[in-house]
């Protein structure tokens, strides 16, 4: 007869403890052990099954008979992008951000876009029916036709759509509110997560429903529950964005049936979430071209170019120790491009206070954008305006080089559609442009060939020579 244990599990990384501590040992986090009652019985391999023999796998050829189902398409262009051309039917989507940035408001408008073509269901484990039907007035979207439900038992969904007039698409807010009653465990625990998950993924690859899930994060801004959970489904999206600004990004991080890091964005307003079809003219829309310490980046996130403004301010520091402050880039790299261009140029900032932001609340992570805050910092310094039709982008090396990146055509391309004539980019022999985009390019080879390009080939009004201050 199997007995129950009782096991001391993470719910940050998973891990599972005979005995409580204050401490995981795996994870070093503090107070997150839960205890979790499991069933277990005297360990069985496959001769033990009482004679029993497995059923052999009918095993099939790569090239299949049918033709591939055809993707569902939204009204919602920045959606599509993200998803890589639509929803797949049958695949698992985990949507996952910060409490408050929107993933309930984007599903919704989602949800009823996609009701005008193909039955779908919405099921709340955090709201009432009524509260789901004043968000739909507010949105202006109460008048399709879309299954709504408050309900957190997995048992209950998957009576409900487990049959053959199952909805094409549905959306579970949010899988740590789902339960398993057969898990002794309180809703939210690893084991809970992991469980209710595994049941919905089931039956939506058996009915062939296009899986929604709705992800807590953790105050890291990592998805709340085990890891595995990012395994098991096929997309895994992440809604971001400042709540200062009214910009919100839609990122896929895992994409089975499409390109990685591919974004969509967002702006927040009266009537929900408004895609913008052009976000590198948005981002742009408020900049002042002559003013120092700004730089015009040409970045590449996923399949689509998009222009941000990176803003450099470098001030005498006040005290012993200069304060290096980041938003919207990685702090270390910024602390590499400072030491390159102290040991490689000879461009002193030991004395500076150091800023830097991306205009608009995006993030940035792709290495490209080392050169553009090179040129803004240089900008700050000497108190030479970059010019204002000028797009800055390539990789710096330890050693003060300049390396190429990915697709510079593209990258020109959406820079000669904003108006701008002129780019600093490396030296591009190995990579062979896909066209003119008729912008004058100034190749550089080494960081220190920014520093004269900067006074005299920008045509900056007045610069200024570069000292040791």
């Amino acid at each position: 007869m199997a007995k129950a244990l009782t096991h001391f599990i993470c719910q940050s990384c998973g891990a599972s403890f005979p005995k409580w501590s204050g401490k995981c040992e795996a994870c070093s986090a503090w107070n997150t052990l839960v205890q979790e009652n499991l069933q277990q019985g005297p360990p069985k391999g496959l001769s033990d099954s009482k004679g029993k023999k497995g059923q052999p796998l009918a095993f099939m050829s790569l090239r299949g008979a049918q033709k591939n189902m055809p993707r569902l398409l939204s009204s919602i262009g920045e959606c599509d992008r993200t998803w890589g051309g639509g929803l797949v039917p049958g695949t698992v989507t985990l949507v996952a951000g910060d409490p408050g940035i929107g993933k309930s408001t984007l599903l919704l408008q989602l949800v009823c876009a996609l009701a005008k073509d193909v039955p779908v269901a919405y099921i709340s484990g955090e709201e009432a029916i009524e509260q789901i039907r004043m968000r739909a007035q507010r949105l202006l979207v109460d008048d399709v036709t879309c299954a709504l439900a408050a309900a957190t038992s997995v048992r209950d969904i998957v009576a409900s759509i487990d049959h053959s007039e199952a909805p094409s698409v549905l959306i579970i807010d949010s899988i740590q509110t789902m339960y398993v009653d057969t898990v002794d465990s309180a809703p939210g625990t690893v084991t809970q997560v992991r469980s209710s998950a595994q049941e919905l993924i089931r039956i939506a690859k058996k009915r062939n429903i296009a899986l929604i899930l709705v992800g807590h994060v953790t105050k890291e801004g990592t998805i709340a529950g085990p890891r595995v959970l990012e395994h098991m489904v096929d997309t895994v999206l992440y809604l971001e964005g400042e709540r200062g600004h009214q910009f919100r990004i839609l990122r896929a991080v895992k994409n089975r049936f499409g390109p990685t890091n591919e974004i969509g964005v967002f702006e927040m307003q009266d009537r929900g979430l408004i895609e913008v079809k052009n976000p590198s003219a948005l981002f742009l829309a408020d900049r002042q071209g002559d003013m120092s310490g700004a730089c015009v980046f040409a970045g590449l996130e996923g399949t689509r170019p998009v222009l941000v403004e990176i803003q450099a301010l470098v001030a005498p520091s006040a005290y012993g120790t200069p304060r290096r402050a980041v938003i919207g880039w990685d702090a270390g790299r910024l602390a590499m491009v400072l030491a390159v261009l102290e040991a490689r140029c000879g461009v002193v900032f030991g004395a500076h206070d150091v800023y830097l932001n991306v205009a608009g609340g995006l993030r940035i992570t792709e290495p490209a954008a080392d050169l553009a805050v090179a040129a803004a910092l240089l900008s700050s310094l000497t108190g030479t305006p970059v010019a204002a039709d000028a797009v800055v982008f390539g990789e710096i090396g330890l050693s003060g080089e300049v390396r190429q990146v990915t697709q510079p055509a593209l990258r020109l391309k959406e820079a000669a559609k904003l108006g701008f004539a002129r780019a600093i980019l490396p030296r591009m022999e190995m990579m062979k442009y896909q066209g003119d985009s008729g912008i004058k390019k100034h190749e550089i080879i080494r960081l220190s060939d920014l520093l004269p390009l900067f006074q005299e080939g920008m045509k900056a009004p007045a610069p200024r020579k570069i000292k040791n201050l």
